[in-house]
């Protein structure tokens, strides 16, 4: 069975190609999404469209995404350039992801994935989990950079697994935000699923598992703030959504609501969120390891344009 989506063309994808706009929209790789294009399955006001054809503003867009069995679903071992070890012992190894790699496969994902990445480095990993996803007791979005521990050993997968769900891990980010949130500091306590008529995203829903963020601003510019954000939870999209809820999306974020000609100022192509500090338990010795990411040169990049004024 096939997951059929529609919706408006946003006006930040307008004049993108259709490939390129769909992975950005869906989350879906580039080639995944051109390979739905070239099947037919991407139309536009009811019409066919290929994989290099633009898409138009306000155009209404369905698109048909073939249902991929989770047999076809394997770890590919395969190098991330750019994808840094941050630190690596016998129980766990802690990883700084660039943008667009995922945490592990997945239906419809064709793009490059730690797991993947830490095989073709001959990593051996904790084979507790699913057979994709090895390893992995927690995930950041393809969109979003920075820090993920994966488990090596057995003990460390059943330690970090509840060290997670107890929420004794300490997980910090820092989002480039739009506009001021105020008051400056606060707590973000909504909770989050599904979004009711567009199931690809996520939103603040009565219904929604509880989800608390905290965050404190860090620098304020005139179009935008610099935040420092601690998750209590970890649901998926968990800032996007919550900074998108008070109105202050990240900058860049167009699934979320941010402004376009504002990332395209920036240069920015995905959601300004970094994963910058990590601390936790260590499985093995039980002392307190904290780990820091700098900011990858796309966020500084943006970052800098902001801070300078982007007019």
């Amino acid at each position: 069975m096939a997951d059929v989506r529609s919706l408006p063309v946003p006006d930040g994808l307008a004049g993108e190609r259709v490939d390129a706009g769909l992975s950005r929209l869906l989350g879906v790789s580039r080639t995944r999404a051109a390979e739905i294009a070239e099947a037919g399955g991407v139309l536009l006001d009811g019409k066919p469209v290929g994989k290099s054809d633009r898409l138009p503003a306000g155009a209404w867009l369905q698109v048909e995404i073939p249902s991929v069995a989770s047999p076809a679903v394997e770890v590919v071992a395969e190098p991330v350039p750019g994808m840094g070890i941050v630190y690596d012992d016998d129980d766990v190894v802690v990883i700084d992801k660039p943008v667009g790699v995922a945490a592990h496969p997945s239906p419809g994902w064709t793009g490059p994935t730690v797991v993947g990445a830490l095989a073709a480095a001959g990593y051996r990993i904790s084979t507790s989990g699913a057979a994709e996803r090895q390893g992995v007791v927690h995930r950041l979005d393809v969109g979003t950079s920075g820090l993920m521990v994966v488990a090596k050993s057995e003990h460390a997968y059943t330690v970090l697994k509840r060290a997670f769900k107890e929420r004794t891990v300490e997980k910090v980010y820092h989002a480039l935000v739009q506009g001021h949130p105020e008051p400056t500091t606060g707590t973000i306590d909504a909770p989050i699923g599904r979004h009711p008529s567009q199931d690809w995203k996520f939103a603040v829903t009565a219904s929604g598992k509880p989800s608390v963020t905290h965050y404190e601003l860090l620098e304020a510019f005139p179009a935008a703030s610099l935040v420092e954000v601690h998750l209590e939870t970890g649901r998926t999209h968990q800032i996007r959504v919550h900074f998108s809820a008070l109105r202050h999306p990240c900058v860049g974020d167009l699934t979320y609501g941010a402004d376009p000609a504002l990332a395209q100022r920036a240069g920015l192509e995905r959601q300004w969120l970094h994963a910058v500090r990590l601390g936790f338990e260590h499985p093995g010795t039980g002392e307190w390891l904290e780990v820091e990411s700098g900011y990858p040169q796309d966020l500084q990049h943006a970052l800098d344009v902001i801070s300078a004024g982007y007019r």
